[in-house]
């Protein structure tokens, strides 16, 4: 594309004020920003879809995180996969599909060594923010590294029909688990759990969660708790968990919009008589286990060992709403803005 017919400006979605509780429609603006001139060794990409997920929301506060606060009055930024519309780089082509962290906007010019290439000869170029990129890494990484899943394992998962719940169940049918069982919002949820190989699923608004586990666990009970929604779940799996057992703890979506603290789990003490482990992690200290599950999840992709779904948002302009809707639940699987 010539430099005459780059675009000079781009949409995009600004965070104007940080939210109390849930967020609204009042904490964002779509804006129009000036784009600079490509600089050697950059790339400009338009981009196709973004992603929204939940650790945003901890990244619209003002607080000392793992990663930096968003800046109010600027461009929020996540996940961002992309053509590339002009280039003065050698390591990408006009034309080549990249992923990057430019999302939240139409058009990005960034350092040409800050994309990776997604490989749409093995999958669309939206798997690549979802099963082929960060969210697949967290579920095969969190469940096999941080959980030290072992075939035989009985496995829990909350929040399992999001974007990483749905596939650590699947990667640990795929690894020889036991049994896996989930917890989701809606009975349609569950249904869709279900399809997707797990043995047992319940919608958590059904009853206690504790007693719903117990039930769908049986005498077996349960060695590995995936973490993605904290509270009462992560408190219901303490119960559960046999000796030996072990927590990967990704996220806990339950709280992320509290004003107040959360007592659950009230239980922690089991975790000594047990001999528990509870690790936290993050996907950014998971990459050295990229490749591995790169080949491994095109694989399973290739033969329907694992399947993945996609809540798709239309317009740049609703992103704001598609990352309240996803903090509610509204997604299945991976919630994704098309540009």
């Amino acid at each position: 594309m010539s430099v005459a017919t780059l675009p000079a400006t781009t949409r995009e979605i600004q965070l104007v004020s940080r939210p109390v509780g849930r967020p609204g429609p009042e904490n964002f603006r779509l804006a129009e920003s000036p784009l600079p001139e490509l600089a050697d060794g950059q790339i400009m990409v338009k981009n196709l879809f973004i992603s929204v997920d939940p650790y945003m929301r901890g990244r619209m506060n003002d607080v000392k995180s793992y990663s930096a606060p968003f800046a109010l009055g600027e461009a929020l930024d996540g996940g961002a996969v992309g053509e590339v519309i002009a280039s003065r780089s050698d390591a990408h082509q006009e034309g080549d599909v990249v992923v990057h962290s430019l999302g939240w906007r139409e058009y990005a010019v960034l350092d040409a060594a800050a994309a990776t290439p997604a490989r749409t000869d093995l999958a669309p170029a939206s798997a690549f923010l979802g099963a082929l990129g960060m969210t697949g890494l967290t579920a095969y990484a969190g469940l096999l590294k941080v959980a030290n899943f072992a075939p035989g394992d009985a496995v829990f998962v909350s929040g399992a029909a999001g974007a990483v719940g749905s596939l650590v169940g699947q990667i640990a049918k795929a690894m020889g688990a036991s049994r896996v069982i989930g917890s989701a919002g809606s009975p349609a949820k569950v249904a869709r759990l279900l399809e997707l190989g797990y043995d047992a699923a319940f919608d958590y608004h059904d009853g206690p969660v504790r007693e719903q586990l117990e039930k769908a666990a049986g005498s077996a009970g349960i060695d590995v708790y995936f973490d993605n929604v904290g509270g009462e779940h992560l408190e219901a799996a303490l119960a559960v968990l046999n000796v030996g057992g072990r927590v990967a703890m990704c996220g806990a979506i339950a709280q992320y919009n509290s004003t107040e603290p959360t007592p659950a789990p009230r239980n922690l003490m089991q975790a000594i008589g047990k001999q528990l482990t509870l690790q936290g992690f993050l996907v950014g200290g998971q990459r050295q286990h990229a490749r591995e599950f790169a080949e491994k999840m095109a694989g399973w992709l290739a033969d329907g060992t694992v399947r993945y779904d996609e809540t798709i948002v239309d317009g740049l302009e609703n992103a704001p709403q598609a990352f309240m809707d996803l903090l509610d639940g509204a997604n299945t699987g991976k919630m994704l803005v098309r540009l």
